[in-house]
């Protein structure tokens, strides 16, 4: 049995949450494309986007994951709950790794520590996004209502 509500009353507000984060990593990484135009894919340089480090190479990223985030949402039918969780951890890994190598040659994605703290921010947002959007039956439902009041 899933530890995760079915049918929790405010999916549609995470679900609508989940769009934002989405739109938020479209938006980001249009302007990084263009903040960055000219510039090496994986330029370690000043290019900054909503007060974020970014190059060529994040800012398609960030278009890529943001419109998946965004397919995810229109479809649906608890794609968007599996889309939301892997890309939550996708994200939770790309911001601890960017974190550790901040200060290094390593820095391929040009992360600042802005971009490492609104990376593992969305994360995490993304994460209770997939953990409260699933869908079910009413028996699905109803079986994770009793074993929650059990707890």
């Amino acid at each position: 049995m899933a530890h995760t509500p079915v049918n929790h009353p405010a999916r549609p507000i995470f679900r609508a949450i989940g769009g934002l984060v989405g739109l938020y990593f479209v938006v980001f990484g249009a302007l990084g494309v263009i903040a960055a135009a000219g510039n090496d894919f994986f330029a370690q340089d000043e290019t900054k986007v909503l007060g974020q480090g970014t190059n060529m190479g994040f800012s398609l990223l960030s278009v890529l994951i943001g419109a998946v985030i965004l397919a995810g949402t229109a479809i649906g039918r608890n794609l968007d709950v599996a889309v939301n969780q892997w890309l939550a951890y996708t994200l939770m890994v790309i911001g601890l790794a960017a974190l550790a190598f901040l200060q290094t040659d390593a820095n391929v994605l040009n992360f600042s520590i802005m971009t490492v703290v609104v990376v593992l921010t969305l994360s995490l947002v993304l994460l209770v996004v997939g953990m409260y959007g699933k869908v079910g039956s009413d028996d699905e439902h109803e079986a994770w209502q009793k074993a929650r009041l059990v707890l």
